[in-house]
């Protein structure tokens, strides 16, 4: 399925599936939606905290249409699932959100860690979730970011179980892609992060870790809902984690050092 047809399924309402998995090779992104007025300062901590909040595109106000990763593309229904926010509150998980927009509504797109999947995959390091056909597992954590204007919180991460012998690897892997959350966060340890019950997941499903495997965390664009439930907005619009919006661009051209 390529990225174009995954658009037009989930805007038809006939995909509803997290995305990880699909459309190999593309770059995939997390998305925030606020207000005008509140956009400047959400720029400002996207900025400040690169790693979990990597800015790919700003779109609007007075448009929902990509121009950069997937020109043309409407942001109002072609990704899977979203979520409704109102003061702090996720109120409704749509699959479209024409009936929300307005001109002064600004889109922010986020990279996400999915996009480095492939490259994992390639060198021979298994992702649970994937041969699982499960969403990934994400976590709330202690980590503390940056504060701009009302945002402020601790970071989300993923977490993908990997073997001891092949974290390092991974590790290498993934700091190429700096622009999709890059390298790991912490390695091992999930209490160290505040993470008390590594076997319930916060957002996704969960996965078992087995022996000889390490749990390895990731930066998240999950992050800014846990951030959207502290600044208690009169209202936003997020995608449901996991289901992401999938561009026209090559996970190849956010790579480094390749």
């Amino acid at each position: 399925m390529t990225p174009a047809e995954l658009r037009k399924l989930s805007a038809e309402g006939k995909f509803t599936d997290p995305t990880t998995g699909y459309c190999d090779g593309y770059v995939q992104a997390n998305m925030v939606v606020l207000h005008k007025e509140y956009a400047e300062h959400f720029e400002e901590f996207c900025r400040k905290n690169p790693k979990p909040c990597p800015l790919l595109e700003v779109v609007g106000p007075g448009t929902s249409l990509t121009s950069k990763l997937a020109p043309g593309a409407d942001l109002l229904d072609t990704i899977p699932r979203y979520r409704i926010w109102k003061d702090g509150e996720c109120v409704e998980e749509p699959l479209d959100v024409r009936k929300y927009y307005s001109e002064d509504l600004v889109f922010f797109l986020l990279g996400c860690s999915f996009s480095f999947e492939e490259a994992l995959i390639s060198a021979g390091i298994s992702l649970r979730h994937v041969d699982e056909k499960k969403n990934v597992s994400m976590y709330r954590t202690n980590l503390p970011l940056e504060p701009a204007g009302p945002f402020h919180g601790e970071m989300v991460v993923s977490m993908r179980p990997i073997h001891r012998s092949q974290v390092a690897e991974a590790c290498v892997i993934t700091s190429r892609f700096p622009e999709v959350h890059g390298a790991p966060v912490h390695v091992g340890y999930p209490e160290m992060v505040g993470i008390d019950h590594v076997e319930k997941a916060d957002y996704g499903d969960s996965v078992d870790i087995k022996e000889n495997e390490l749990p390895v965390f990731w930066a998240c664009g999950v992050t800014p809902q846990n951030v959207l439930v502290k600044a208690k907005l009169p209202f936003a619009i997020t995608h449901a984690p996991g289901y992401m919006f999938v561009s026209d661009l090559k996970n190849a051209d956010y790579a480094t050092g390749v």
